[in-house]
């Protein structure tokens, strides 16, 4: 009779422990996953830091390469100026990053490479200048290269 409570007490507390390190487990994975999506979401924050600031070469550098491959570091920097800045005829704008998805297999272009576990971020910027107020919606890409989360940009036609 004693040892078969205490073969109960046992199988309970081992259930118990467990159930703890079950749970555990879940919620570790739980938080790998989110911080993962916030250190990706912080890469797209930078980004757009630099770019309000007009600091063009950093946020080029937050660039995957196939990203960079599209541009030379000074042609950007060049470009971005003088489009956004001086054609809009603003010192700078803001921006809001909405709603993001994580996608499982996504490519830059029709021609290239699949990348693995990329997120969506929808990036809303707000230009107030002399053609009016206008606001630019768009989806900005984020992948890991070389342990880092790094910006790209969608060119299917």
């Amino acid at each position: 009779m004693i040892a078969t409570k205490l073969r109960r007490r046992k199988a309970t507390l081992f259930a118990v422990i467990a159930g703890v390190l079950f749970l555990t487990f879940i919620l570790l994975v739980f938080a790998w996953i989110q911080s993962s999506k916030g250190d990706a979401k912080q890469t797209v924050l930078e980004f757009y830091r630099y770019e309000q600031e007009g600091d063009f070469a950093n946020s080029w550098e937050l660039f995957h390469s196939a990203m960079k491959d599209k541009f030379n570091k000074a042609d950007y920097i060049q470009d971005r100026a003088h489009v956004f800045m001086n054609h809009f005829g603003v010192e700078t704008f803001t921006f809001e990053i909405e709603d993001s998805e994580k996608i499982k297999s996504w490519t830059m272009t029709e021609t290239s490479l699949p990348m693995q576990n990329v997120y969506r971020f929808e990036v809303i910027q707000t230009y107030k200048g002399k053609y009016g107020h206008f606001d630019l919606h768009q989806n900005v890409f984020t992948a890991k290269e070389n342990g880092k989360w790094r910006i790209l940009w969608d060119y299917h036609r």
